[in-house]
Formats: structure tokens, C-alpha cells, sequence
């Protein structure tokens, strides 16, 4: 029998759909209604038919596919009000395009409604998966220990847990506010390593395997090409490389919106599993694309997000907000695709997910990240954006409270994002023209701070750290010219240089004379520098044969901070404007100033992991950061994440008061003892889900692998834990609030 509340909530959606309908057709000319009764029997007629076609539709679905649900769900949103509008007395029909306008008004008068309203602006995709949960649950709600458990893990990309915390202050985030207040949930921070990218964070939490990923995207010296993440073929070749069959999602999971699948049973809009089995299981999509008036609202407040990025990119340049980047061209509709149409679809299938009882189930958000790349991590946008994400979390765990499985829902971010201007702001050139530049010419004429005076000193440490008796090693102009002969091309002309370059050929095999001189990439503050027509990666003492004034050259840039780069006898060296250090000797082995003073206490564990990764670049380039933990993005972003400096490396995970954080999987960063790298988060996860009898205990798992970056990769010697002394409470505030309980 029906509830009170249910005939309540079928009541208020009808009227409001009543209300939309109303509007629409005095609006709009070729249809008509003589009376308010023919418009609320319209309104019922609507509600009538979408439940008559939902079982017909998901049939089709599943042999069409989600392109199949989307065309069959538009069609059937027309019909569904023609056939309304036609049967119900009272109103008239003279135009198959009238339908069309009164669809699309009635959906935008509804949107506004909810707006003014101060309602959810997406509760509305799941309000009949609630209900049709609450009448289906054979538990009531609020009735632990009943269900079978699971988990749903929430992603919020780009948050920092800074970033968090002034939401937390500034009333944004009132349902995570409310978990920490009632102690229902712990906030910790966790370390976020070199490199704090999406596809890094997501290999590991996911599979365990951040390992494999170097940077978004890197120069492949077996396929001789750049290998690019966000490319659906090339998405499907990393994740051959790092699953095991064993990933967090594994034994029946669900992956929404993620560049990896965990190895999920199901997936939908994953960016690995996009070419071989599309978005996903089109009966999955139904629901959004043939709800009435659903997939038109969506659209709807998407261009009104299109409005909204307008009118704030237009008010940082009247304003002169300084540091910003062009707001313009591809981004602006990107933008709202991704923070409305996607969201709204995501937040959809998570739902479903939920009501179908997958035992694990985990969804990206980009909202956050979208908006700070382009408008800074702290500017009002960016911070605004977290409250629609926080609305999604409280529309969720209505979903959860009615689901077949008692879920712990998780939800934690795969880094953070740091403020400052560009590298190209500030050197006038961006990194593939510096390295250009310094490639062609040691000498480097019009470049400031690179001429011998400047050199000389890094020139005789290199020299005594380095260097053999009677074969120094010198950067810079005072290389002599025995020196120099190996720089220049054998045809004498400019180097050829790659950037953010697909491969010469797309079967990905390549010639010999295609292959560029030098790759120049950037992933945020991270640089990176190949060399492909070497066999190997090349060390310092073969980059300063061939360029002379390359390394020294970056390293005394304004913008850069550190210049990392083997050596064929003292391992890893980070070079410094006026010093470097010996990354990998044992103690602290330090000429000149140290380079990495001025990064968190993490730096040298962080940069022999991301130097000894697979794929790796010859050069790994830091930008500079200053004391406000600005840095220097090498690509076109105010707000940027990969390297290290500011908050992009303190990322946070909010989990549940009963479940602890292992200390065993801790190491000593951001001020105390937190999760190391995105490898440590998923062996958390694993363990929570084997504690709560989700997933059964067995082998197979990578319990500790990659537990941080202290632990040395390819064979080269760990690093000690002296450097794990932390960013201190500045940068991380209050951010960790529940962290001591929680570890």
C-alpha cells in the first residue's frame, strides 16, 4: 500500500509538471487549453505514459545501446506529450512543433521553479529511483545491520583539502559539514605524490598501480609516440598494462565517469572502455533520457551554466583579477557539459547503481577541477562549484538510505590544485620554446640570467659533485669546445620539437626521420623532457655533451624551481638556480642552495619516485613556488596540479567515524602521519571492504605495493624518512580536522 509520503511526493510533482505545462502552453502558439483541469489531466496523462513505456524502452536499450536509449528516449519525451496534450480535454493541438516548444518551456519553467524554490537543482533525476526504492525496500530504512553492505566512493577532482575546509567556513558543503559535526565521518588529508594527476590518482586508487603513469600524458620509447590518458585507445593500453584482475571495483563493482574501470563489472562513461564497449549498458541510461522533461532540464540549466561562465570570466578582466588565463573558445561549453549535462547524468547512474545493489560503486565529479583550472582552486566560482557537488553527496545518501545493500559512502579527492601564473606569463615564451632555445644555441642570446657570470658557480659544483679528474662536467657557456661539438644537428638545423604532438603515424610504429628530436610536455607545474631518438634515457653527463646549456640553462629561469636529470655515477640530481642536490646519495648531499628548500618536506622522496618511473621523461622540471605556494603552470591554467608546491598535493579523504585509518599504511607528511600516494588509498579501501565483509580476503591484491613515495621504484635506492617532514599546519589549516582520531 502506498505511503502517505509517497501520494505527497506524487502530488507535488505533479503539480509542479501541471504548473510547467500551464506556462509552456499560454506561451507558446499551435497548442491551447480552455480549462486548468485539461492542463492537470495533460500533467497525469504524462506521468502515465512514461511508466507505461519504461519497460519497453530499457528492452530496446539493451540491444541498442546508450546512443540507442538516448535517440529512443527523446522520441519518446515527444510522444509521451503529444499523446498527453491530445487526450486530455480541454486542450488542443494544431502543431507537431508546438509539442516541441511546450517540452522545452515547460522544462525550463520547471528548472527556474526549483531555483527559486532554493531546491536541489538535480534532485530530480532521482526523485522516482527513491520512490520506487522506498516502495520496493524490504528494509525499512534507518534499519542497520539488516542488509548486505557495500561501499560508494565519491571523487571530487581537484579538491584540496584546504580548499575543503574554507568550504567547510563558508557554508558550502552543509551535508559533509554535517557528517563531521555529528560524527558520523572523518576528514583527513592524504598525500597526493609526483605526479598529483587524475590518471596517477585513479591507476592507483583504482588498480593499485600509479606506478604506471608518469605524467597525463608521456612519450611512449617502444610505441615511439606520446601515449595521452584522455585518448580512448590509449586509456585501454594503460589499463592492460596496470590491471591485475584485481582492482577496487572488482567482484560485481560499478565505475561512473572515471578514466580506469577498477575493473568493474559494469561501466559507464569510462574513458578505458570507451572504444571497445561505448558508454556503457544502455539500460542504464533510460531513465535520464526518456523521464519526461529530465534530460530538457538538464540542457536547460546547461546553458544557463554557459550564461554563468560568461558573465564571470567577463567580471575577472573588468575586475583585473590577477593571475587569470583566457576564459573563452571550447571551454566555456565544456564547462557546463561537464558541470550540469554529465553530472546530472552521473549522479543517474550511480543511483540505478545503488537500487540495483552493486556492491561497490564509484563515480568522478569534475565540477571543481574544470572550474579552477581556468578561474584559480580559491576564487568564488571554484569554491561555489563544491555546492553543487555537496548536493549530489545529499541526493546520494537519500539513494542510500533505501538501497538493497547498507553502503559506507566514501568520498575523497585525487588532488589539489594550486594558484599562480602561467610559465609563459611569466617568462614571455612557454617551455618548449625555452627548450628550443637552449637546445640550438648554448650561448642563448636574449634569455636573461643564463650567461657564464650567472653559470659559473653551478658550473664548479657540478664540477666537484660530478666531475672525474681531467673530465669535468661544466653546464653552461663555460663547457669548452670539445664540449660543444655533439649539440648541433647533423644537417645543421633547428631541432625538431614535439609538443602535446601525437605520434607521426597513426599505426604508432613511425620512421626513424619522423621521430622528433625532443618532446616538451607539461602536466600543470610538471615538465617533462625526452630525447627520442636515444635508445635510453639519457643522464646529465650525455645532455651536456650534446647541449651544453640545456639543464643549467632551465634550472636558472625565473619560473623553474628544480631541474631533475640522472647521472651516470651519483644517481639522481636535482639542479637548482644556485645549487644542487644529490637525490639518491645517502644524508643530505648538498652544493650550493639547496633546490628543493623551498618545496614541502616531501620533495626528494616524491622526485626519485616520479624520476624513476617507467616511461619517465630524460628531464623532469619543476616550476619555481613561492611563500604563498603559487607556482607555475607550463600549461595554459591559473590553477594547476602534477608537480609539487601549495596545496595541490594535499588532497582528503572522508570516510566513516567506525572505519580507521591504518597506520601501518602511513607515512610522515602534511604535519603528521597520513595515506602516501593514491597506491596507499586504495590499499585503505581494500582493507575497509574486506573488514566489512564486501569483498572476501585472498591474494591477488596490492595490499603494499606503492605504500608512498619513499619507496624507491625500478631498483633505485629508497629514500629515508628524514625527508617526510611535512608542508606544516600553514598549508594544511584545519583541513585535518578528525585526522588524529582518524589515524
Amino acid at each position: 500500500m502506498p505511503r502517505a509520503v509517497d501520494v505527497g511526493d506524487a502530488l507535488v510533482s505533479l503539480a509542479v509538471t501541471a504548473l510547467g505545462l500551464g506556462v509552456a502552453i499560454v506561451v507558446v502558439d499551435g497548442v491551447s487549453a480552455t480549462t486548468p483541469w485539461g492542463v492537470l489531466l495533460a500533467a497525469l496523462a504524462v506521468a502515465v505514459g512514461d511508466l507505461v513505456l519504461r519497460a519497453p524502452l530499457r528492452v530496446l536499450a539493451t540491444v541498442a545501446g546508450a546512443g540507442g536509449a538516448l535517440v529512443a528516449g527523446l522520441a519518446a519525451q515527444v510522444l509521451v506529450l503529444w499523446g498527453a496534450l491530445s487526450v486530455a480535454s480541454g486542450v488542443e493541438v494544431t502543431s507537431g512543433w508546438a509539442v516541441l516548444w511546450v517540452l522545452v518551456l515547460t522544462s525550463v519553467v520547471m528548472a527556474v521553479g526549483r531555483w527559486l524554490w532554493g531546491a536541489s537543482d538535480n534532485e530530480y533525476v532521482v526523485a522516482d529511483v527513491v520512490r520506487r526504492a522506498q516502495r520496493g525496500a524490504r528494509v525499512p530504512a534507518g534499519e542497520p545491520g539488516e542488509r548486505p553492505r557495500g561501499m560508494l566512493v565519491v571523487q571530487l577532482d581537484g579538491v584540496s583539502a584546504p580548499v575543503l575546509d574554507q568550504a567547510f567556513d563558508a557554508g558550502l558543503v552543509p551535508t559533509m559539514q554535517r557528517w563531521v559535526e555529528d560524527g558520523t565521518h572523518r576528514l583527513a588529508p592524504w598525500w597526493a605524490t609526483v605526479p598529483c594527476t587524475t590518471p596517477a590518482a585513479q591507476a592507483g586508487i583504482l588498480h593499485g598501480a600509479a606506478d604506471q603513469i608518469p605524467a597525463f600524458r608521456w612519450w611512449d620509447r617502444d610505441l615511439r609516440r606520446l601515449v595521452v590518458t584522455n585518448h580512448p585507445d590509449d586509456a585501454a593500453l594503460v589499463e592492460e598494462r596496470l590491471s591485475d584482475g584485481s582492482g577496487l571495483l572488482t567482484g560485481g563493482g560499478t565505475a561512473v565517469a572515471t578514466m580506469f574501470s577498477g575493473d568493474a563489472a559494469s561501466s559507464y562513461l569510462v574513458m578505458s572502455r570507451g572504444r571497445r564497449h561505448g558508454l556503457g549498458p544502455g539500460p542504464g541510461y533510460v531513465r535520464f533520457f526518456a523521464r519526461p522533461f529530465v534530460l530538457a532540464r538538464a540542457v536547460t540549466v546547461t546553458v544557463g551554466e554557459v550564461v554563468k561562465e560568461l558573465y564571470q570570466a567577463r567580471r575577472q578582466t573588468v575586475h583585473d583579477v590577477r593571475p587569470r588565463v583566457p576564459r573563452g573558445g571550447w571551454y566555456v561549453l565544456l564547462r557546463a557539459v561537464t558541470n550540469v549535462l554529465l553530472r546530472d547524468l552521473a549522479t543517474s547512474l550511480v543511483a540505478d547503481a545503488l537500487v540495483r545493489g552493486d556492491p561497490t560503486v564509484f563515480v568522478d565529479l569534475v565540477d571543481h577541477d574544470e572550474v579552477a583550472h581556468h578561474a584559480g582552486p580559491t576564487r568564488p566560482e571554484s569554491l561555489r562549484s563544491l555546492e553543487g557537488l555537496d548536493q549530489v553527496l545529499r541526493i546520494l545518501e537519500q539513494v542510500v538510505r533505501v538501497a538493497p545493500r547498507e553502503y559506507d559512502l566514501v568520498v575523497l579527492s585525487d588532488h589539489g590544485q594550486s594558484l599562480g601564473s602561467t610559465f609563459e606569463q611569466v617568462e614571455g615564451r612557454s617551455l618548449l620554446a625555452t627548450v628550443r632555445a637552449l637546445m640550438a644555441e648554448p650561448d642563448v642570446d636574449g634569455l636573461e640570467s643564463t650567461d657564464g657570470e650567472d653559470w659559473g658557480p653551478l658550473n664548479a659544483l657540478l664540477t666537484s659533485v660530478l666531475g672525474r679528474p681531467g673530465d669535468p662536467v661544466v653546464l653552461g657557456p663555460d663547457a669548452g669546445p670539445e664540449r660543444r661539438r655533439g649539440r648541433a644537428r647533423r644537417d645543421g638545423g633547428v631541432p625538431r620539437v614535439r609538443e602535446h604532438g601525437r605520434a607521426p603515424r597513426a599505426d604508432g610504429t613511425g620512421s626513424d626521420d619522423a621521430v622528433p628530436d625532443v618532446v616538451v610536455v607539461g602536466s600543470g607545474n610538471l615538465g617533462l623532457v625526452w630525447f627520442p631518438d636515444a635508445p635510453a634515457r639519457l643522464v646529465l653527463e650525455e645532455v651536456q655533451e650534446r647541449w651544453p646549456g640545456l639543464v643549467a640553462g632551465l634550472a636558472a629561469r625565473p619560473a623553474v624551481g628544480v631541474v631533475v636529470v640522472d647521472s651516470r655515477t651519483r644517481g639522481l640530481v636535482a639542479v637548482g638556480r644556485s645549487g644542487l642536490r644529490l637525490l639518491e646519495a645517502e644524508g643530505d648531499v648538498v652544493e650550493g642552495d639547496d633546490p628543493l628548500a623551498a618545496y614541502p618536506g616531501r620533495a626528494r622522496a616524491d622526485l626519485v619516485r616520479a624520476a624513476r618511473l617507467p616511461h619517465t621523461g630524460d628531464l623532469l622540471v619543476v616550476s619555481a613556488v613561492d611563500a604563498r605556494g603559487h607556482v607555475h603552470a607550463f600549461e595554459g591554467q591559473v590553477g594547476s596540479h602534477g608537480g609539487l608546491g601549495g596545496p595541490q598535493n594535499l588532497a582528503f579523504l572522508l570516510h566513516p567515524s567506525d572505519l580507521a585509518v591504518d597506520d601501518a599504511l602511513c607515512e610522515d607528511a602534511a604535519g603528521g602521519r597520513v595515506l602516501v600516494g593514491p597506491d596507499a588509498v586504495h590499499a585503505q579501501l581494500v582493507a575497509w571492504l574486506v573488514a566489512r565483509g564486501v569483498r572476501p580476503v585472498g591474494p591477488g591484491t596490492r595490499h603494499d605495493v606503492g605504500r608512498g613515495a619513499g619507496h624507491a621504484v625500478g631498483g633505485a635506492p629508497a629514500v629515508g624518512d628524514d625527508v617526510g617532514s611535512g608542508v606544516g599546519d600553514d598549508v594544511a589549516g584545519g583541513a585535518a580536522r578528525g585526522a588524529g582520531e582518524a589515524t
